[in-house]
Formats: structure tokens, C-alpha cells, sequence
């Protein structure tokens, strides 16, 4: 393809494509609102440190990205669960030694594969320029250019909007009435906080874990940074008796995290700034249709933003750019190339939304059940006796990259209703009616 690909948004996901797209001779400009990220701070309080899996990983390593990645991830092998009591126990994500999932900053990883964009002579980097319009049948992109204080058209012809969950390009097609978009809230906020490091610049805690604060209706989880902090989030309703709407005063803040996470103040002596300074953001699910006008496209975020209970957000985004990739490859009318796209993604994009919503009961309540380590510890039980038909659902996810999210949501749903069976009579995983079971499943 002779003329350049346009992709409005250079976060992680529109860099990554361009990244994709350049290594196979594709010229790319991407347009970014923001300031430089290899010259400008990052900014604090409302980033959600990002988990990469197996999904992800892929992506980063087609693109030529990973091997400079890695040295800012941090692994974590399991969801350390931090009891009202004090205790802390450890649950494992999977069972083999490469089953683990990867903390890194949002901040880190952007600038580094800008930087590894502005390396290629592929790859047009333009920053501190916000796209105010996108004309999908003129083919143009307006945008205003925050250092000359100017706005003027590019023609753009081919468009990728991949300017995240309030994205520009999708207003201005929604505007045209060349799509649709409806948000559903969830009903709790998040609020970042920052767990500094130790004296020593070590972690205060277990650092290759994600600590979860698990409370019912709601929780606080950490995840590790290389330099020794934390990055925390406290998720919790708007309004009710635990809610942010009670926590209006740095007293009450205190008092509620002396009562609900006792050990985590302890590491936040200055708990009243950060939660004062930092702001109180909300979490919701895109529903966007349809993606695309003649050649003008929506991808990742700016398509399909879910809520981060199962660490996917980032990691799906990524799976969009190695699917579009293929299929520009493939489809040499772009057009019918992003048709495809969205044919083929939206069924996977509304599984993982689905399975996100309900990783969020998980984590805040459902973990800290004993039905709970009951059914994991027999779904890994059948997970070794019978690897290639029994694969738990969170490891499809985490793990599986040549597993569909649309099967793992289906699978898992099969594997629920063979777990009820088997615990509700007893029955061993080991045993012939486990195995007759499973095979009647499906599974």
C-alpha cells in the first residue's frame, strides 16, 4: 500500500500497530493529543498499572518490541489476598512455572515503544495535536495544534482511530451518524494511590504478586513497579454505606482504611494527600457499533473499552493490532479488510467484557470463599489429568492466545455446570464418571 495509514491516538495500542504495520513496509503517521512521552512527565493518579499476559506478549513480539519491554515488567505469579484478619495467602494463577502475568507501568511501556516508533523512517510521529474532527467520506482529519495554537485538515484517507475510551474519532462518526456508542457504568469508582518503596528501594510487600484487599462490595489491589513501589487502587461505590461519597474528609479516610486495610496504611503515611490530590474516576463498558465507515476505523479502546478486572484491556487492544495487521495483509481493499476486522473481533471483544464484569465479583468477593478454593483446586486437578480437554477458564485467557475469548467464555460456562456435578456428588476428578462427565460436556 503506497499512501500512509493515519492513526489518531499513539498510547500503546496505536503505536504497537504502527510498530506492526511499518515492519512490513507500511508508512504510518500518528497523530497523539498529548505531549512527547520520551520528553514530557507521565502523568499520576488514573493510569491503572497495566498487566500484560500471553496475548499481549505476542503482539509486543511481532512488532520487534518485547526484548526492549521486558526489562520494565515485573512478574506476578499469583493474587496475594490480604484477610480482614491480617493474614495474607498466595493463590496461584496457573499451575506451570510460565503461567504468570506481567505488571508494568502505563507511563514505561508507552514511552518505550514511541521510542522504538520514532526509530523507524516508516513512522511520522506528530504530538500535542488533538483531533477535533474526523470526516470519514471526505477523508480528512482535523486537528488543533496545541504549539502553534492553529487547526488545519490533514486528508488522511485511511483512518484508525485508536484515541481510547473517549475517543475524538469515534465522536466525530457518531456526530456524522456513522456509528453509535452507548457507555454502561459501572456503579464504582477507582482512585489511584502510590505505595512508595522501602528505604532500601526494595518492595514492602511480596513483589511478584497482585495484592488483592478483597472486601465484598468492594476492595483495594497493589501491583508492582521495578523501582520498588506499588502502584494501589481502591475500587469502591459511589454512594452507599462504603463509598466514596462517605469519604469526605481526610479523618474519614483514615479512619476507613485503618478499619478495612490496616496493613496497606501502614504503608501510605501520607494517605490524606494522595487521596485528596488524586482524582476519583469512573469505570464503564463501551458498546460501540458499527466500528468502521468506508475507511475509516475504531480499534481497541476507542471501540470496545472494558472495565480492568481481568487485565485483558490492554492485552485485547494488542490482539486487535495482530488481527487488523493480518487482515490488511490479506484484504488488499481496506474497506472490506476493516469489515472483516470487526466481523471477527466483536465476538471475542463482547466475551472478554462479559468475563470482566464478572472477574470483578471474583476478585472482590467470590476469592475468599472456600467454595472457591474448592472448585480451583479441582479444576486444577482436572486441568492435569486431562490438559488438552480441560483448560480453566481464567488460564484460556491469561494464557492461551490460540484460544477465541468467545470460547473460553463458552468453555467456561460448560466447565462451571461440570464442577457443580462433580462437587455436589463428590466425585473425583480421577474417577471414570469424572472423565465420562467431562467427555458429555463437551469439554
Amino acid at each position: 500500500m503506497t499512501e500512509a495509514i493515519h492513526i489518531v491516538g499513539a498510547g500503546p495500542v496505536g503505536t504497537l500497530l504502527a510498530l506492526l504495520l511499518a515492519r512490513r513496509g507500511q508508512r504510518v503517521h500518528l497523530h497523539e493529543r498529548r505531549a512527547d512521552p520520551r520528553t514530557a512527565a507521565a502523568e499520576r493518579g488514573r493510569s491503572i498499572n497495566l498487566a500484560l499476559a500471553a496475548r499481549g506478549l505476542r503482539a509486543l513480539e511481532a512488532a520487534g518490541a518485547l526484548e526492549r519491554i521486558q526489562g520494565g515488567m515485573v512478574q506476578m505469579t499469583g493474587r496475594m489476598l490480604h484477610e480482614e484478619s491480617g493474614a495474607t495467602r498466595l493463590l496461584r494463577y496457573g499451575q506451570r512455572a510460565n503461567e504468570v502475568i506481567w505488571s508494568i507501568s502505563r507511563a514505561e511501556l508507552n514511552r518505550e515503544l514511541v521510542a522504538i516508533a520514532g526509530e523507524s523512517p516508516l513512522i511520522e510521529l506528530s504530538f500535542e495535536r488533538r483531533c477535533i474532527d474526523a470526516d470519514s467520506e471526505r477523508e480528512l482529519l482535523r486537528f488543533h495544534d496545541a504549539v502553534r495554537d492553529v487547526e488545519h485538515e490533514v486528508a488522511a484517507g485511511i483512518i484508525i482511530g485508536a484515541d481510547g475510551a473517549g475517543s475524538a474519532v469515534r465522536q466525530a462518526l457518531a456526530a456524522q451518524d456513522r456509528c453509535h456508542a452507548s457507555e454502561e457504568p459501572l456503579e464504582h469508582d477507582y482512585k489511584e494511590l502510590h505505595i512508595a518503596a522501602g528505604a532500601d528501594g526494595r518492595h514492602r510487600m511480596e513483589a511478584h504478586a497482585l495484592h488483592i484487599w478483597p472486601r465484598g462490595n468492594f476492595m483495594l489491589i497493589a501491583l508492582p513497579n521495578r523501582d520498588g513501589s506499588f502502584t494501589a487502587t481502591l475500587f469502591l461505590p459511589r454512594t452507599g454505606a462504603h463509598s466514596f461519597a462517605t469519604l469526605d474528609s481526610a479523618a474519614r479516610v483514615q479512619q476507613f482504611f485503618a478499619a478495612q486495610f490496616p496493613d496497606a496504611l501502614a504503608l501510605l503515611p501520607n494517605l490524606a494527600a494522595q487521596f485528596a490530590a488524586h482524582p476519583q474516576s469512573p469505570l464503564a463498558t463501551l458498546h460501540c457499533w458499527p466500528w468502521h465507515a468506508g475507511r475509516t476505523l475504531l480499534i481497541g479502546d476507542a471501540a470496545h473499552a472494558i472495565v480492568p478486572f481481568h487485565g485483558q484491556g490492554l492485552n485485547c487492544g494488542f490482539e486487535d493490532c495482530l488481527v487488523l495487521d493480518a487482515l490488511l495483509q490479506k484484504h488488499p481493499d481496506v474497506a472490506q479488510a476493516f469489515a472483516h476486522f470487526e466481523a471477527e473481533r466483536r465476538i471475542n471483544t463482547d466475551a472478554i467484557a462479559q468475563m470482566a464484569l464478572e472477574n470483578y465479583q471474583e476478585m472482590r468477593d467470590t476469592v475468599r470463599s472456600a467454595d472457591f478454593e474448592s472448585r480451583k483446586t479441582l479444576a486444577n486437578e482436572l486441568e492435569r489429568l486431562y490438559p488438552q480437554r480441560f483448560i480453566p477458564r481464567y488460564s484460556m485467557v491469561m494464557f492461551h492466545p490460540e484460544i477465541p475469548y468467545v470460547d473460553a467464555l463458552q468453555r467456561g460456562i460448560a466447565q462451571e455446570r461440570l464442577l457443580d456435578v462433580l462437587l455436589s456428588q463428590n466425585i473425583a476428578a480421577d474417577s471414570e464418571a469424572a472423565r465420562q462427565l467431562l467427555f458429555e460436556a463437551g469439554l
